[in-house]
């Protein structure tokens, strides 16, 4: 069985839903709320647990009852939290997430500054047993020392690089595949256009790079040609997590030596039908659901 390692953070997502998102101060009502497990990493995890591969989250939560919980549910979901540190009096991440009747969404994200930065614990984690390592950005120490033992074991690395404060340029160097969100991309190239925010970001690896776009698909450089694929047409009631399971089934997608084409294409189907439910999980497809649904447009 493919074995995955998912480094990064793990958030307990409360998700408000509202006819429209605020866009002024003042007292709003939802009309639907869940709470749910969260974070890129944690979320990529469980899109893989999905679709059939044995995967390991690599994290850190608070031992508080929001940490206890997200380690519950990745655990119902099939993710091993075997090492998933747990810090003695630190509370764990959390976001509010409002959702409008199209699917968009705002997310205020409150990363706990309880939980250490420090990775060296990861030393212990004997990472030549994964056929991929994933990590977000969200925890640059840790998915920097994870990318190292993962190139020193041979392993491939796929860096989820979306928005955060620090310079992921280093982060990108690591890569063998770089996958970017829009904002994430105009981040760190300085450049709204993909396509010379794409090629700035493979002068920085020797991987390979692509964007997700939302509704707009997903572009990518081979060699110095640009390959764009067209998003797949659903009925989206939520788009929360979608990067994040995209991320997920592209990394066993890669896993299992699918060529980049072909793994944008699996990715974006399971990332599509993520979208058709709400929460960043209930909708998640299994390989069966994902292979029919591509079979439809064949």
């Amino acid at each position: 069985m493919t074995r995955i390692a998912c480094v990064g953070i793990a958030v307990q997502d409360r998700i408000y839903s509202l006819a429209s998102l605020p866009a002024d101060a003042g007292k709003y009502q939802a009309n639907e709320y869940l709470e749910t497990g969260g974070g890129p990493a944690a979320t990529a995890a469980v899109a893989i647990a999905r679709l059939g591969a044995e995967v390991d989250f690599i994290g850190r939560v608070g031992d508080d009852s929001c940490g206890q919980t997200l380690r519950h549910e990745l655990a119902q979901w099939g993710v091993n939290t075997r090492h998933c540190r747990v810090f003695p009096g630190a509370r764990s991440s959390q976001s509010a997430i409002f959702v409008d009747q199209h699917g968009e969404r705002i997310i205020v994200n409150y990363p706990s500054p309880d939980l250490p930065q420090d990775a060296d614990w990861l030393e212990d984690i004997d990472f030549s047993r994964y056929d991929m390592v994933l990590a977000d950005v969200r925890w640059h120490d840790g998915t920097a020392r994870a990318f190292t033992l993962a190139r020193k074991a041979g392993v491939p690395t796929l860096l989820d690089a979306d928005v955060t404060p620090q310079d992921i340029t280093p982060l990108v160097a690591l890569a063998d595949y770089a996958v970017f969100s829009t904002p994430g991309l105009t981040r760190m190239s300085g450049n709204k256009e993909p396509r010379p925010g794409l090629k700035h970001a493979a002068q920085q690896t020797d991987g390979a790079v692509c964007v997700t776009q939302g509704q707009e698909g997903t572009l990518w450089l081979n060699g110095d040609h640009f390959c764009h694929l067209p998003s797949f047409s659903v009925n989206v009631v939520d788009t929360t997590g979608a990067g994040d399971v995209f991320h997920g089934a592209m990394a066993l997608a890669l896993a299992e030596k699918m060529p980049l084409e072909q793994a944008v294409r699996f990715s974006s189907a399971v990332a599509a039908l993520k979208c058709t439910q709400p929460g960043g999980r209930a909708g998640i497809p299994n390989r069966d659901q994902t292979e029919s649904f591509l079979s439809l447009y064949r």
